[in-house]
């Protein structure tokens, strides 16, 4: 689009042709428009009884999922502000790995009540100012509300996983999958100081079509998805002894172009002959110090695999970097990069190693390491689509107690913490002065907002289950009332055993008050018109153009 400015009778072109420009109401518009649509789209997915979504890609392949994260990431969008939200879910997901649904859809509540407030001619500054001190309160007043929970309460742990785990497709083993998650995050937690540190990214998750989710299992150790390198090697180790390598066990191709001239078989043959020998130096090298397992990150010659099996020693090559790594916090060896420095004390240790056939696959498990700070779960499923539905669940379910264990506080579920939140907000609104107090209101709605669509995903009433959460929440001994899905009536959560951890409600509330008051403060969006390169040669131009011939039209 072309912006001319009247000056002194000559036009001034601003932007490029075919610039598409709005700015003022319009844009904020049509970012709000567009940014709801995402959080609609998630809506229908939130609770125990939200939905699936079917996502096919441009190859056709599909996806099946309810996870927020999954389903933002797998959609194209092209709108700006529906990719700010994508970013948003993406966010809360890398940093407490749950909780992106809640956030999305808090987003978009606010955007829904703010768009009221602009038609009122109320200024965005105000709304996004009144937004930020309902958020600082809120904070405030989660840190109040929230229970205490010790890393040795298993019972609360379970909960909490369970919780997680049952608005996922994989609810069904629920059971079964929390108490994996919780063990798996015990193994992998650490004490630094007064605080515990979990890193999740320590618990590898490997997937394995067949058999049902009840086959999952929880290795005390790694799992590598490769197999032995030689027929002639054991496919099982006791006690074993863990060298791991980043060094080739192969003859090293000079960096330089060189030739070799042979002039008769005995040079061949002397030459075939040195570089065995120096093979068999590596493998007694690694034979001295006692290791009975080599694993590399890099090749393993087909001679050294012969010395390696004459000497009972079992191998796998090509391991990844972050496999072998994970190995090394698990069995406690250290990654030795020149096999003249392999020494016992860098050997790791676990229990059995051994090479198992999981369904068509054959794959090394190394297991019952000493005090292992990485751990496997084994996800196993009935079809390809459930497989990876139940590693997205893991990993949430995995999150959840991580955060739990980090933090330390947990609330109930069932939307009871969003009405006691909502409560405590609107006793503190009377106080906010001026039109700001209107903005704080318009967030309390919004946080209802997301126990009313708990409500309609289960087939409720959204209006009179809210007023029933109100009504209970007046009572303070009721603050962890939420809502029954199953019969619609609204009961103490806690006792129910729905529990979740704070850190995720916190994390969610801050997130999609900060994507809201993005959206809000964008007042102009200038798009640069698509460049079409379609039948252009190099630098853009048409044959014609290059030519210097010009286009019949």
């Amino acid at each position: 689009m072309s912006t001319p400015i009247e000056n002194m009778g000559v036009p001034v072109i601003i932007l490029k042709e075919g610039t598409e420009r709005s700015y003022g109401r319009e844009a904020v518009r049509n970012n709000i428009m567009a940014a709801r649509a995402i959080s609609e789209i998630l809506k229908t997915t939130y609770g125990p009884k939200g939905m699936d979504k079917m996502l096919v890609d441009s190859l056709g392949d599909i996806t099946i999922t309810n996870d927020g994260a999954t389903i933002l990431d797998k959609m194209d969008l092209q709108h700006p502000a529906g990719k700010m939200l994508v970013q948003v879910a993406k966010g809360q997901d890398e940093e407490v790995g749950d909780g992106t649904k809640t956030s999305v859809i808090f987003a978009g509540e606010l955007l829904k009540e703010a768009e009221t407030l602009l038609e009122k001619n109320i200024h965005p500054t105000i709304i996004i100012n009144g937004y930020k001190e309902a958020l600082q309160k809120a904070i405030e007043i989660l840190g109040k509300i929230a229970e205490p929970i010790s890393i040795e309460d298993r019972e609360k742990l379970l909960l909490v996983a369970k919780t997680s785990l049952n608005s996922k497709a994989v609810r069904d083993a629920k059971d079964h999958l929390a108490n994996i998650a919780v063990d798996a995050v015990k193994a992998i937690t650490e004490k630094r100081g007064n605080s515990w540190v979990v890193d999740v990214n320590n618990v590898q998750i490997i997937k394995k079509y067949g058999g049902s989710l009840t086959d999952t299992q929880l290795i005390n150790g790694i799992v590598i998805d490769k197999e032995v390198v030689h027929p002639d090697m054991p496919k099982r180790v006791k006690d074993a002894k863990i060298a791991l390598l980043d060094v080739s066990l192969e003859i090293e191709k000079p960096e330089i172009d060189m030739e070799i001239s042979l002039s008769s078989p005995e040079s061949m043959k002397k030459l075939i002959d040195k570089q065995e020998k120096m093979l068999e130096e590596k493998v007694e090298k690694i034979v001295a110090t006692g290791a009975n397992v080599v694993i590399t990150q890099k090749g393993i010659d087909d001679v050294a695999q012969h010395f390696l099996a004459k000497k009972g020693i079992l191998a796998a090559r090509r391991v990844k970097r972050s496999d072998i790594e994970k190995i090394a916090r698990a069995t406690g060896a250290k990654i030795v990069t020149n096999l003249e420095d392999l020494k016992p004390d860098d050997l790791g240790y676990a229990g059995n190693v051994e090479e198992r056939k999981i369904g068509e696959d054959k794959m090394i498990f190394i297991e019952n390491a000493k005090n292992p700070k990485s751990v496997t779960v084994l996800i196993r499923g009935g079809f390809e689509r459930l497989v990876e539905e139940g590693e997205r669940a893991v990993h949430d379910a995995l999150s959840a107690v991580a955060d739990t264990i980090v933090d330390g506080k947990i609330v109930a579920g069932g939307g009871a913490t969003e009405e006691e939140l909502a409560k405590e907000l609107r006793e503190w609104s009377k106080g906010v002065p001026g039109k700001t107090q209107i903005a704080v209101e318009s967030f309390i709605r919004a946080i209802e907002g997301l126990p009313q669509t708990l409500a309609f995903n289960a087939g409720l009433d959204p209006i009179e289950t809210l007023m029933k959460l109100r009504s209970a929440h007046s009572d303070s001994s009721r603050k962890w009332y939420g809502i029954e899905i199953e019969t619609g009536e609204v009961v103490d959560m806690w006792a129910k055993g729905v529990i979740e951890p704070m850190r995720i409600k916190l994390n969610a509330l801050k997130a999609g008050a900060d994507a809201a008051g993005l959206v809000l403060r964008i007042d102009d969006m200038i798009a640069a018109k698509k460049g079409k390169t379609e039948g252009k040669g190099p630098g853009g131009k048409r044959p014609e153009e290059e030519s210097g011939r010009e286009g019949s039209e």
